[in-house]
């Protein structure tokens, strides 16, 4: 028998408990901002006995699971609710890399609950108004039936190598100077293997080989997964697309561009194949 203790810290269950405890974990949002508690300079998700006065003003509420037997909630504040103290409102992608490693996948999934529920008011099919059914993490139209779940979008991300060196791109979007690995959103009908083919072909021209599976990461920037993989030169030349990246060439591990973060997929992916 699994001891889930061990085997998994978070339990999804989308049932709403009887009550609240004070120790229950609150993952409320604000505009696209995440509710954190700030105490002797370290980050914390607020709980129920932080938040208890703001309950009132949740425009919606969800509950998600347990983490380590606390039970989470997620929730949008109205946009005219106002905290201070020891409560702010951050960017989500601030709060991932400092937060509890336990409660990090769980900030991610409130956010993409969240971004569920905003996006899937209204039937696709008819455009009759939707309710959560509450016994599963699902939207059901109240006109036709029609039931939606939450979606999530799979994209790869591929760190290439020609012989002790790797390719690394900076993308239009990044800061100035951080270069990191070509990835895309993988299209219908299409392979990963074929995804990871296509996007480096589009955006730098080149082919390759030898494509391995690396691992995954959970994107919830607002809804992907992160499917890494690593691949070898196989033919022609660097010519950026220009339209989504702007430079890109082979380094070696001695002298390297501005990275991304250590908590990213990315980054494993560059420190896996520069070890």
């Amino acid at each position: 028998m699994i001891n889930n203790d061990n085997y998994m810290n978070f339990i999804a269950d989308s049932k709403l408990p009887n009550g609240n405890r004070d120790e229950d974990l609150y993952f409320l949002f604000k505009d696209k901002m995440m509710l954190i508690k700030e105490d002797m300079g370290k980050v914390f998700i607020p709980t129920f006995k932080d938040v208890k006065n703001l309950i009132s003003g949740l425009e919606i509420m969800y509950h998600l699971g347990k983490v380590n037997e606390i039970h989470c909630f997620c929730g949008e504040i109205s946009s005219c609710v106002k905290v201070s103290g020891e409560l702010k409102f951050v960017g989500l992608r601030q709060v991932i890399p400092i937060i509890d490693k336990d409660i990090a996948p769980v900030c991610g999934r409130a956010s993409q609950i969240i971004h569920f529920h905003k996006t899937n008011k209204f039937c696709g099919v008819c455009g009759g108004e939707n309710e959560f059914v509450g016994y599963e993490f699902a939207m059901k139209c109240k006109k036709c039936g029609y039931m939606s779940y939450p979606q999530v979008c799979p994209a790869i991300i591929v760190g290439i190598t020609k012989g002790d060196k790797i390719l690394l791109a900076n993308n239009k979007s990044f800061p100035e100077g951080l270069h990191s690995n070509v990835a895309g959103f993988v299209d219908v009908n299409e392979t990963l293997e074929e995804c990871v083919k296509r996007e480096v072909l589009e955006e730098i021209n080149i082919k390759v080989k030898n494509i391995k599976y690396f691992s995954s990461q959970p994107w919830p920037y607002p809804n992907s997964i992160m499917i890494g993989f690593t691949a070898e030169y196989e033919s022609g030349d660097i010519k950026v697309d220009g339209d989504e990246i702007i430079h890109a060439d082979w380094y070696s591990k001695d002298d390297l561009p501005m990275l991304p973060d250590k908590n990213t997929i990315a980054r494993k992916i560059i420190d896996s194949i520069l070890e």
